[in-house]
This record gives C-alpha cells, structure tokens and sequence, in this order.
C-alpha cells in the first residue's frame, strides 16, 4: 500500500503545480478527494511492514498537497 500511496502522492504533486496556474484552479476540486485518498492508502502503507518509507514519504507529500489545495480552494472563494 505504500507503493500506491507514494504513486498518488506523486501524481497529486503534479496536478497540484498545474492547477497553481491561473485559470486551472478548478482542478483543486479534483485533487482534494484524489489527494484525500492518497493520504489513507499512504497511512495504511506505513501501519504495514512492506513499503514503509514510500508510504511515509507519501504521508508527507499528500499532506502538504492537501493544505495547499485545500487553502488555494479558499482564497478562490471555492470552500467558505
């Protein structure tokens, strides 16, 4: 699960630098869920013994992907 996680987080890290463009800011509204998801299957990467490090990387990257999208969305006025 780790693998996973880590795979997601990266992907998320890259719709999360186009979506800092303007005018792409509504991807954020995909990326949160997509991210979210990325988060639980990262965490469950770590709880097991087989990809710790990436699901733990993961863990990190998802979750600064998460606060920047999540205050992006509300500086946009798209989550009040």
């Amino acid at each position: 699960m780790g693998y996973i996680g880590f795979l997601i987080s990266a992907v998320s890290l890259v719709f999360m630098l186009v979506a800092i463009i303007p005018f792409h800011g509504w991807l954020n509204w995909f990326l949160v869920p997509f991210v979210c998801i990325g988060l639980v299957t990262s965490l469950m990467g770590v709880q097991r013994n087989n990809g710790r490090v990436l699901g733990f990387i993961g863990t990190i990257v998802c979750s600064i992907v998460l606060i920047i999208s999540a205050i992006r969305l509300i500086i946009g006025g798209g989550i009040i």
